[in-house]
C-alpha cells in the first residue's frame, strides 16, 4: 500500500501553516510525505495517540514544534531536510553535528570555542538535517527508531518519560563507528543529543521536563534508614516504596543470558542496594544520576545467594522510579537532597602545578614489600574533567585534562566509547599515584562499584585512529580472566601499543599483539591468575573491596626499547657523553702526542640492561631496566657475521652464547639453529659501543680542540645468554626441540618447556606451511616422510662438525657488479658425515634422527665450503655439533655428495671431498645421537689453556682464553676502522698471552672485550728472540665467544707469583706478566725531565729540536732500580704517575718538584755513583739523592710486572787470569717493567 500522501491532506496541511512561497510549499509537502511514511505507522492504534492519528494532523505538530525552536519563528527551515535512520546509518559516513536554532554567528562562535578547548582537533562539520524518530528502550539502551529502522540513542540526562514517545532532535551529532567489532562484522553508529528533545504529538504542549514535586502525592514511601530495618524482618509478599539519594551506580551486567544492575540509596547515614533486572527496567541504568533524589516504588525483599544469601531489595514489574522526588512530611530537608553530590568532587582545576604531591600524600597508606616495590592502597573519590585523550579505545585507557589518567578496564565496555572532548563525571573511582611509570602519575580507575556518567558531548571529530593491535580488546577479556593487578594491565597495555608499531609484519600477522604483550608481561611481573573475581562483593560489601583496592608500585620495571630506538640513543650518547681526558690514564699529561693519539685510538663503554649495574659507567639517564623484543635472525649483510636481533624498525648484531648440551652449567657460543626465527623477549643484555677515533693532537692541553679528530667510527652491539630469553611465540623448530629435550631428560623438567598455547600456536603454522594441497598420499615408497615439516620434498644428510675456519674475504674469481672487486666473504668448515643421503617428501627439519640417517660404520669426511650468502650459517655452526643439512625442493641425493680433488696420473691425493653450500640449503641442529658410539661424539679439536699454550710445541694451537685487555693496532693508511688488534688472554691460573689479530682481510668480529672468554682456533704459536711466546692469527684462523663476563668491571685472575731466579730461565717460565715480592737494593738511575709533546726532544725554553716548532711540552720521568727477593735479581723500569708512588712523594711535593726541573728541562742522577753526586753543589740533585736513599724509597716492594720481550738471557764476559783469557756466559737479571704497585 502506498504511504504517498493524498491532495486533501496536502491541501488542509497547506491552509494550517501557511507558507509564504513556492519553496515553503515544496517542503511542506516533503515533510508530509517523510511523516506519513516514517512516522505514522509507528503511532496507528498506540494509546498514546489517544486513537487514529491523521498524517496532516502529525504533521501540522512537527512544524509547529520545529518553527517554535527556531532562531527565526516566521519562516520554515526550507534548508533543512527530514532524514530517515536507515539513510543516516548507510549514507552518513561523517561524524556531524545539527542544531535547528544556529544562526551562522553562533556556529562560528561554537567552532572556535571548541577548537580552542582541544587545539589540534576540528569541530564536527554542520549539517542541516531533521530528526525525528520514536523512542523505546531495550536491553539497558536507549534506541531512536522510525519505520525504516533504529539507531542507539544516546543522552545526557535521560527521564523514563521519555519512554514510548515521538520526539524530535533539536540538537544533535551523529558519530559512526568506523572501527570493526570483535566478531569482525562492521558496528554502527549512535546519535548524541545535547539538551532536552521535542515531545511531539496532537494536543500535547508540555515539554519533558519533571516538575520538582513530582511523584509527591504518593503514600507509604519510608526512608533508606527504615527500609534497612523493614529488610530484616521479611515478609512475603511485602512491597516497599523507598525514597532516598542515589549513591552508585554499577554498570550494566549480563551473566549467563541474564542482565542486571544495582544501584544505592543513601541519606544521611544508611545505604541499601537495589537489584534491577527486569528488562523493561534495565534503560534505569540510563536516567539514574548520582546525586539525585528518588522514590522508586513497590520494591521486594529477597534474598542473593550469591551474595552470600544477603537480604536485597529487588525492582518488581509494578515498580516506578520518580525522579527528583522531595518527600512531603520531611519538607525541611529538600532543598539540601535535591541534586547534591555524596562526595566532594575534584577535577584538575582544583589543585595548582603540585597536585602530585597532595594526591601523593592523599593515598599514602602504603606497606613496603622490598626494596624498590611497594604495595599501596588505593583512595575513592569523585572526579570531574574532560577526555583529551583516547589512549586505547578498546583497553579503556584515557587521559583526562592532559594530565589524569583514566582506565575504565575493570568495568565492563562501553557501548558508547567515549571521546576527546567529552565531559565526564566519576564518582566512587580509584584514585592510583604511580601505579605504572608509562602513564600519568595520577591515575583514576573504575571498578564495578563506580559510577560514569558524560555530562557533555565532544565538540569535535577526534583525532584519526591510531594504528594499534585489531584485537586491543583481548586486554580487557584477559583481564576479566586472569584477574591480575592494575599496574600489571597497564604495563602490559602500553607495551601492546608499543609492539604494534614495531614488531615484524609476519609476527604480527600470526600472533595478536595483545596476547604476545600478556605473556611477556607475565613473565616479566612474574604474576599468574590471582583467583576468580567475586564481582558482586566488588559491587555490594560494606567496606569496600575490589581488585583496585590494592596495587603494586614498581618504579623500576622493565621499559620496552625497539631496536632502533636502542641503537640511535646508544650512538648519540657515545659522543655527545664522550671525554676524551676520560680515555686516558692518570698521568694522560704527561703522555707525549703519539701516546695520547694510540690510546684514544679505540674505547669500548658497556652498559647493562639494569642501570642499577652502572652507577660506575655514568649513565644516569635511565632509570629503568630495559626490555627487547624481536626475532633472532641470521645476518643478511655479507660484511657481518653475527646474529641479528630484528624488529620492524631496524635491526642490531648480537653476541650470543647458550648453554651447552654437554656441560648444563658451561656457556658455549650459540649452536642451536631453532632459535632462528623465534620471537623473544630479552630482559637481561649488554649493550657495547666500540668507538674508534683517527687523530693527531699535538698535546694533552689540545684534547678539548676537535679539529684534531680526522675521523671517528662508532659500533653497537649486544651482548646476551639465551638463559635470560623468554619467548612468548617460539617457531616450530624450537618446539620441536624443547620437546625432545623433555625426553631425552628422562622426564625431567627442563628451563623452558612450550606451554600449551605455544604448542598451539606451532601447530598452526605448521598447517600453514603444509598448505591445503598436502596429504599422505604425496610421498613416495623411496622417502622418508617426516612430521611437522613443510609439504616440499627435499634431501639431508646427518653430520657432525669438526673444525671450522675464520670469515674471510677471498678472491674467488667471480666479479661482482659496477666493476667492484671479486671479494666474497667466506670460509670453511670440516666435518663428518653420520650416515647416508635421505630423500624426503617434506622438510624434517630438526626433528629427531631416524635409523636410516645413521651408519655405524661411515667414516667419511667432508670440507663444507660457504660463501656469499651461505656465509651467514658462520654464527650457528659450532665444531661437536650435529647437524642436519637440507637442500629443498630437490630429490636428487647425489646433490649432497661430495666432489674430490682432482689430481694428475699415478699421484694418491690424501685430502677430504668438498661440498659447496647452496644458498637456499638449511642446517637444523640435532640433539646428541644416543645411538652413536660414544667415540664418535668427541671429535672436536683439542682444546688448550693459556699455560698449555705457553709450555707446548705445538705450532697450530687451538685454546680457550680470558680477554684482560686489548689495544688497537690501526693503520693509519688504511680506510677501515679495524685494521688490528693487540689482546692480552689469560687463564685461570693468572697466566698470560698475548694475540695479534689482522682484520686487514677479515670482517672485525664483535666480543673482543675484556671479561670474556674466547675460543682461539687455528692459530700461530710463535716464539720471539727472547723466547717469549705469543699467537698470531692466519688466514684459516677463528675466534668464538664461549662466555660473556662482566665487561663494565673486567677483573682478570690476579698474574701468578714469580720468583726472579727461576723468571730468568726463560724456557722454564715462559709468562709474560707475574707478581714480584723483593726489597729494594739500590736505584740504577733516576731521570726527571721536560720533552716536547710531539718529537719527545728535550724542552727548555723550547724544543731542542730546530725541525720542531711545537710549544708544549709533557713531564718525563723514568727510573730504575735493582729488586732482590732471596732467588735472584731483577733491573725494573718505572715510568710517570709509579715513579711518584716509588719516591712516596704527594701531589704537592711532586708537582714541586716538576716546577724545579722545568727551569733546567733535565736532571739525572745515578745513585751508585755517589761521587758524581756528592761533589755537586747543587740542592736538586742532593736532594734527590738522599730520596733515593731514604727509607721511604728503600723498602719492601710488591709489584705487577711485565717481563721484557726483547732481553738476551746471557751474555759473554771475558777476563785474564795471568796469561790466560777466560771465556764465561752469565745470566742477566731479568728486565722488568712495572705496571702496578700492590
Amino acid at each position: 500500500m502506498s504511504r504517498d500522501p493524498d491532495m486533501e491532506s496536502v491541501q488542509r496541511v497547506v491552509e494550517e501553516l501557511q507558507p509564504g512561497g513556492e519553496a515553503e510549499s515544496v517542503w511542506l509537502k516533503m515533510m508530509l510525505t517523510f511523516i506519513t511514511k516514517h512516522l505514522h505507522p509507528l503511532l496507528s492504534g498506540s494509546a498514546l495517540s489517544g486513537g487514529s492519528v491523521c498524517p496532516d494532523d502529525l504533521c501540522v505538530c512537527v512544524v509547529k514544534k520545529i518553527q517554535k525552536n527556531m532562531a527565526v519563528t516566521h519562516s520554515l527551515p526550507v534548508s533543512y531536510r527530514p532524514l530517515s535512520v536507515s539513510e543516516l546509518l548507510s549514507k552518513q559516513h561523517l561524524a556531524c553535528v545539527s542544531n535547528l536554532s544556529w544562526s551562522t554567528n553562533q556556529q562560528r562562535a561554537w567552532e572556535k570555542e571548541a577548537e580552542l578547548a582541544l587545539p589540534g582537533q576540528r569541530a564536527l562539520p554542520r549539517v542541516n538535517l531533521l530528526l525525528i524518530g520514536y523512542l523505546s528502550g531495550g536491553g539497558g539502551d536507549l534506541w531512536l527508531k522510525d519505520t525504516s529502522g533504529s539507531v542507539r540513542f544516546e543522552c545526557l540526562s535521560p527521564s523514563p518519560l521519555w519512554l514510548n514517545h515521538l520526539i524530535f532532535l533539536r540538537h544533535w551529532n551523529y558519530i559512526p563507528h568506523n572501527s570493526t567489532g570483535q566478531d569482525g562484522t562492521q558496528t554502527e553508529g549512535h546519535v548524541e543529543l545535547v539538551g532536552s528533545p521535542i515531545l511531539l504529538f496532537p494536543g500535547s504542549e508540555q515539554g519533558l521536563a519533571v516538575g520538582p514535586r513530582e511523584g509527591a502525592g504518593l503514600s507509604g514511601v519510608v526512608g533508606v534508614r527504615q527500609a534497612v530495618g523493614l529488610m530484616r524482618k521479611r515478609t512475603h509478599g511485602q512491597r516497599l516504596s523507598v525514597w532516598g539519594t542515589v549513591g552508585s551506580v554499577c554498570p550494566l551486567l549480563v551473566v549467563s543470558g541474564t542482565s542486571f544492575f544495582f544501584f544505592w540509596l543513601t541519606d544521611d547515614s544508611h545505604s541499601l542496594p537495589v537489584l534491577v533486572k527486569d528488562s523493561s527496567r534495565l534503560c534505569w541504568s540510563r536516567c539514574l544520576c548520582v546525586g539525585q533524589s528518588v522514590c522508586v516504588t513497590a520494591l521486594r525483599v529477597c534474598v542473593l545467594q550469591c551474595w552470600r544469601g544477603n537480604n536485597i531489595l529487588s525492582v518488581t514489574e509494578r515498580s516506578q522510579i520518580h525522579s527528583n522526588y522531595t518527600h512531603t512530611k520531611e519538607s525541611a530537608h529538600t532543598d539540601t537532597q535535591q541534586d547534591t553530590p555524596p562526595e566532594q568532587m575534584m577535577s584538575h582545576g582544583d589543585g595548582d602545578d603540585d597536585g602530585d604531591d597532595v594526591y601523593e600524600e592523599a593515598g599514602s597508606e602504603r606497606v613496603i614489600l622490598q626494596s624498590g616495590v611497594r604495595m599501596k592502597r588505593s583512595r575513592v573519590i569523585s572526579y570531574q574533567g574532560t577526555v583529551t585523550e583516547v589512549v586505547s579505545e578498546g583497553a579503556g585507557l584515557y587521559v583526562i585534562d592532559r594530565k589524569v589518567g583514566l582506565c575504565l578496564a575493570y568495568q565492563p565496555n562501553l557501548r558508547r566509547k567515549l571521546r576527546e572532548g567529552d565531559s565526564v563525571e566519576l564518582h566512587h573511582v580509584h584514585f592510583l599515584y604511580r601505579p605504572c611509570p608509562d602513564f600519568p602519575p595520577s591515575m583514576l580507575c573504575t571498578c564495578l562499584r563506580s559510577t560514569l556518567k558524560v555530562t557533555s558531548f565532544s565538540r569535535v571529530g577526534g583525532s584519526s585512529p591510531v594504528s594499534t593491535c585489531p584485537g586491543d580488546g583481548v586486554l580487557p577479556r584477559l583481564l576479566l580472566e586472569k584477574n591480575v593487578g592494575v599496574s600489571e594491565y597497564l604495563w602490559a597495555c602500553h607495551l601492546s601499543s608499543q609492539l604494534a608499531h614495531s614488531l615484524l609484519p609476519r609476527v604480527s600477522r600470526q600472533q595478536c599483539v595483545c596476547v604476545l604483550s600478556w605473556k611477556m608481561m607475565e613473565d616479566v611481573w612474574g604474576q599468574g591468575e590471582n583467583g576468580r573475581r567475586d564481582i558482586y562483593s566488588e559491587m555490594l560489601d560494606e567496606p569496600h573491596t575490589c581488585p583496585l583496592t590494592q596495587y603494586l608500585v614498581v618504579p623500576a620495571v622493565h621499559q620496552y626499547m625497539s631496536v632502533s630506538e636502542l641503537t640511535e640513543s646508544l650512538r648519540s650518547e657515545s659522543w655527545s657523553s664522550l671525554s676524551l681526558r676520560s680515555l686516558l690514564p692518570p698521568d694522560g699529561s704527561s703522555l707525549k702526542s703519539s701516546e695520547i693519539n694510540s690510546k684514544l685510538a679505540w674505547s669500548c663503554r658497556t652498559l647493562t640492561s639494569d642501570p642499577q649495574k652502572n652507577l660506575q659507567s655514568g649513565d644516569g639517564l635511565r632509570q629503568r631496566p630495559l626490555l627487547l623484543v624481536g626475532v633472532l635472525e641470521l645476518p643478511s649483510q655479507s660484511s657481518d657475521h653475527s646474529l641479528h636481533l630484528r624488529d620492524r624498525t631496524g635491526a642490531v648484531a648480537c653476541v650470543v652464547t647458550e648453554t651447552s648440551m654437554v656441560e648444563e652449567e658451561e656457556q658455549t657460543a650459540v649452536f642451536n639453529t631453532a632459535w632462528i626465527g623465534c620471537l623473544v623477549c630479552i630482559k637481561q643484555f649488554t649493550m657495547v659501543t666500540e668507538k674508534s677515533i683517527q687523530s693527531d693532537f699535538p698535546s694533552y692541553q689540545h684534547l678539548d680542540q676537535e679539529k684534531y679528530i680526522t675521523h671517528r667510527h662508532c659500533r653497537v652491539y649486544l651482548q646476551f645468554s639465551l638463559d635470560h630469553v623468554y619467548m612468548p611465540s617460539p617457531s616450530v623448530a624450537m618446539v620441536t626441540h624443547l620437546q625432545q629435550k623433555g625426553v631425552e631428560s628422562g622426564g625431567r623438567a627442563t628451563k623452558r618447556r612450550p606451554t600449551e598455547d605455544e604448542v598451539d600456536g606451532a601447530k598452526k603454522r605448521r598447517r600453514r606451511e603444509k598448505g591445503p594441497a598436502h596429504s599422505a598420499s604425496t610421498s613416495v615408497p623411496v622417502t622418508t616422510t617426516a612430521v611437522g615439516g613443510s609439504s616440499c620434498p627435499c634431501v639431508s644428510m646427518v653430520i657432525t662438525a669438526k673444525d671450522k675456519e675464520g670469515v674471510a674475504w677471498k678472491n674467488l674469481g667471480a666479479g661482482l657488479e659496477d666493476g667492484e672487486a671479486g671479494l666474497t666473504l667466506c670460509f670453511s668448515m670440516r666435518a663428518a658425515v653420520i650416515g647416508p643421503v635421505v630423500s624426503w617428501s617434506q622438510d624434517p627439519k630438526n626433528g629427531p634422527m631416524t635409523d636410516s640417517e645413521a651408519d655405524a660404520g661411515r667414516e667419511d669426511q667432508v670440507v663444507l665450503v660457504f660463501s656469499g650468502v651461505s656465509a651467514r650459517w658462520f654464527p650457528v655452526l659450532q665444531p661437536g655439533s650435529f647437524y642436519r643439512l637440507v637442500a629443498p625442493n630437490t630429490q636428487d641425493q647425489s646433490l649432497l655428495n661430495g666432489c674430490d680433488v682432482s689430481g694428475q696420473s699415478q699421484v694418491q691425493l690424501h685430502t677430504d671431498s668438498t661440498l659447496q653450500i647452496q644458498s637456499d640449503w638449511r642446517f637444523n641442529t640435532l640433539t646428541r645421537p644416543l645411538l652413536l658410539h660414544t667415540s664418535r661424539q668427541a671429535l672436536s679439536p683439542t682444546v688448550l689453556s693459556v699455560s698449555d699454550v705457553v709450555d707446548c710445541r705445538s705450532e697450530l694451537v687451538c685454546f680457550q682464553a680470558l680477554v684482560s685487555d686489548r689495544i688497537s693496532l690501526d693503520n693509519r693508511t688504511s680506510d677501515s676502522a679495524h685494521t688490528g688488534v693487540r689482546l692480552t688472554v689469560c687463564d685461570d691460573t693468572g697466566t698470560s698471552l698475548q694475540v695479534y689479530l689482522d682484520f686487514s682481510h677479515t670482517p672485525y668480529p664483535p666480543g673482543l672485550l675484556p671479561g670474556n672468554k674466547l675460543l682461539l682456533s687455528a692459530f700461530q704459536r710463535k716464539t720471539s728472540r727472547s723466547g717469549g711466546v705469543y699467537c698470531k692469527c692466519l688466514p684459516v684462523s677463528s675466534v668464538t665467544v664461549l662466555k660473556l663476563g662482566e665487561t663494565s668491571s673486567a677483573q682478570p685472575p690476579p698474574a701468578p707469583m714469580m720468583h726472579l731466579g727461576m723468571w730468568a730461565f726463560s724456557r722454564q717460565q715462559r709468562s709474560i706478566v707475574g707478581q714480584v715480592k723483593g726489597h729494594m737494593v739500590c736505584f740504577l738511575f733516576l731521570q726527571l725531565q721536560w720533552i716536547c709533546s710531539l718529537c719527545g726532544s728535550l724542552y727548555r725554553q723550547s724544543c731542542s729540536s730546530s725541525e720542531c716548532h711545537s710549544t708544549s711540552s709533557v713531564f718525563d720521568s723514568r727510573a730504575r732500580l735493582v729488586i732482590d727477593d732471596g732467588t735472584g735479581e731483577a733491573y725494573v723500569s718505572f715510568s710517570g704517575s709509579l715513579v711518584r708512588t716509588l719516591l712516596g712523594l704527594a701531589d704537592s711535593q711532586w708537582e714541586g718538584l716538576q716546577r724545579a726541573v722545568k727551569v733546567r728541562g733535565h736532571v739525572r742522577i745515578s745513585p751508585r755513583e755517589p761521587s758524581l753526586v756528592c761533589d755537586s753543589e747543587d740542592p736538586l740533585l742532593l736532594y734527590l739523592a738522599c730520596l733515593c736513599r731514604s727509607e721511604v724509597a728503600c723498602r719492601q716492594l710488591s709489584l705487577t710486572c711485565r717481563r721484557s720481550t726483547n732481553q738476551r738471557a746471557e751474555e759473554t764476559k771475558r777476563f785474564s787470569r795471568g796469561e790466560r783469557d777466560f771465556v764465561t756466559r752469565k745470566t742477566l737479571p731479568v728486565q722488568l717493567t712495572c705496571l702496578s704497585f700492590h
